[in-house]
């Protein structure tokens, strides 16, 4: 019953919010904000063990696949679309799925999160393996879609993962992973893409930001991997450059274009002294780390 879930309860802080004066409405929110990194911090025990399961994924071939509705599904979906420009991954490697499909990006498709199958039928569509990771995210912790998705998920023996808002979840019973962020009742009750939203958003960056790190997209606290593909990225490139082997600006832009614009080789040829070929080769052998090639 939606009475019983948290995200779906009053808050007492909020009640008289209409009447508000704006400064002291934007104070509420704020304070309520302010719970999410606590409730988020009590869950970083099961967040860990998503990070594996993604990081095995990726390292057997597989891929990391989100599946929710609603604002849930829009922030898996903005998620995996941040992992290609930010760490040089194919568009393949990280996937947002939502109920309705791509107009429900940017419109509520009515009734379509209500269908059981079409989680499924979605994970079907682009061929799901035993080798993926499948996070299921849904701050109620109930909808169909997403246990469908799971459901189906754990039939052909992929690694599952849950996100609510709620304890006693109902997807939380299905994945292997469950991950029950407590954010509490909305200042507006019921409105999830708030405290629900923000701490689904802050679980998303740090699944994604970590399990890069373990296979290697970041050296030090660079974003190595980044691909240069307008102008600001091509300087953020150079600095990257000269960070890394603190290199002068000029060495810097000369050697990513003897690089070919790709960052990681640009500073493994500073470091190591080597030709572009050379870089490549070692970080081949060194699957992709920079501390590792030699």
């Amino acid at each position: 019953m939606l009475n019983k879930l948290t995200t779906e309860l009053r808050n007492p802080h909020s009640i008289d919010i209409d009447i508000k004066p704006i400064r002291e409405i934007l104070e509420i929110m704020n304070q309520e904000d302010s719970k999410v990194p606590t409730a988020i911090a009590k869950e970083i025990p099961q967040i860990e063990r998503a990070v594996n399961f993604a990081i095995e994924s990726f390292k057997q071939g597989g891929r990391l696949i989100y599946i929710g509705a609603g604002t849930s599904g829009r922030l898996g979906i903005l998620d995996a679309s941040e992992c290609p420009p930010t760490f040089g991954v194919s568009h393949d490697l990280v996937q947002g799925l939502i109920a309705g499909g791509s107009k429900a990006i940017t419109e509520a498709i009515e009734g379509a999160e209500d269908n059981n199958t079409l989680g499924g039928d979605d994970l079907k569509a682009i061929s799901l393996t035993e080798k993926d990771t499948v996070i299921g995210i849904a701050a109620s912790g109930r909808t169909p879609y997403v246990i469908g998705g799971l459901q189906y998920a754990n039939e052909i023996g992929a690694k599952t993962v849950s996100i609510s808002n709620n304890k006693d979840s109902e997807i939380g019973k299905i994945a292997n992973v469950k991950i029950e962020v407590v954010t509490g009742p909305e200042i507006i009750t019921g409105s999830t893409r708030l405290k629900a939203g923000t701490s689904q958003k802050l679980v998303l960056n740090m699944i994604t930001t970590t399990a890069m790190i373990g296979i290697g997209k970041v050296y030090q606290n660079l974003m190595v991997d980044v691909q240069p593909t307008n102008k600001k990225l091509i300087e953020r490139s150079k600095h990257i450059i000269m960070e890394a082997t603190n290199a002068d600006y000029e060495t810097a832009a000369d050697y990513l274009k003897k690089a070919n614009y790709n960052v990681k080789a640009a500073i493994v040829m500073i470091l190591l002294n080597c030709t572009f070929d050379q870089a490549v080769k070692k970080l081949e052998e060194s699957k992709g780390f920079i501390r590792n090639t030699k």
